[in-house]
């Protein structure tokens, strides 16, 4: 990758983003026993992170593309991220969704602008409805995580905190699709290449983990999982990072996930999603691990379906 690919997108997106702050908390870092500073993109625009990745790709599209509009397929935040970016931009974005995905993202996407389409919940179902939208109305393609304009647009989260917090040991951020580690491990390497990237998974999606281990993308047959934003696989473009510069994945369980989410909104007051709560609950259950390190997580998002909390 060329030198300060990472710089240079967070100048080009700034415009269309927030700079999110970071907060910490007194009773979490007594738990963890390590300095823990939360990036926290659960006030971003569109409720995620993704709009960083989002906005990236669009903006690098030639006119006549973003004319004829973009598709992808979501189960919620890159679904409102696309809808939201293509709607600052000035690009149609149609939105391919599962027909379980929590009705507070669909609802989002409406309120975007987004036009949904609904397939069943499979990876298969997803991929082929966006192929056929994309055929419909030669709109163009963006992956969720597997494209490396978004890849280096998620890395700006990272960027951001790292500019904040030189110092820092070790990022650590959830995995779902692999952008938004990919895109930490590119700006780590900007920044600080001694700091670690760390994954955290659920046991109930741990692809990511196996697919370290074996060398080779490996996939899920369930996704029996609260974290409904971890529930795809990596990509091509983003396991060879993963790959070269995550140290290790920590795997929790659906009780450390739930949790974690529940100690962030009473502790910190603050609403996050249970991906997010994947990253914290990972730190929790490793503090002689993280004993005495600065550790960056990045919250995710925040968009919960506030009708089916978990507690």
């Amino acid at each position: 990758m060329k030198k300060d690919i990472i710089k240079n997108c967070s100048d080009r997106i700034s415009k269309y983003i927030h700079k999110t702050p970071v907060l910490t908390s007194s009773a979490i870092n007594n738990i963890a026993k390590a300095e823990v500073f939360f990036k926290c993109e659960n006030f971003q625009r569109a409720g995620s992170y993704k709009i960083r990745g989002a906005t990236n790709a669009i903006l690098q599209l030639a006119d006549e593309q973003k004319f004829k509009g973009v598709v992808t397929h979501s189960s919620g935040n890159f679904a409102q991220a696309l809808s939201l970016a293509g709607k600052s931009v000035g690009a149609k974005a149609y939105i391919v969704m599962p027909d379980n995905a929590p009705s507070v993202k669909r609802e989002a996407v409406y309120g975007y602008n987004g036009e949904v389409i609904e397939c069943e919940s499979t990876i298969e179902a997803r991929e082929q409805t966006a192929k056929k939208v994309e055929d419909n109305t030669g709109a163009t393609f963006i992956h969720p995580s597997n494209n490396t304009n978004v890849i280096i647009g998620q890395g700006t989260a990272t960027f951001e905190l790292l500019s904040d917090y030189p110092e820092l040991d070790i990022i650590i951020t959830p995995i779902g699709g692999g952008g938004l580690i990919a895109g930490a491990c590119l700006a780590v390497q900007e920044l600080n290449p001694n700091c670690k990237i760390i994954g955290a998974e659920p046991f109930e999606v741990d692809d990511a983990y196996r697919s370290l281990l074996s060398g080779k993308i490996e996939t899920n047959t369930t996704t029996h999982t609260i974290a409904d934003g971890l529930r795809t696989h990596l990509g091509d473009k983003n396991f060879p990072i993963i790959k070269e510069h995550v140290s290790e994945i920590i795997r929790v369980t659906e009780d450390e996930i739930i949790n974690a989410m529940r100690l962030v909104w009473e502790r910190m007051k603050i609403i996050i999603e249970p991906s997010s709560a994947v990253a914290v609950a990972a730190v929790l259950k490793s503090s002689n691990k993280f004993e005495g390190k600065q550790i960056g997580v990045i919250i995710s998002g925040g968009n919960v379906d506030l009708s089916a909390l978990p507690f």
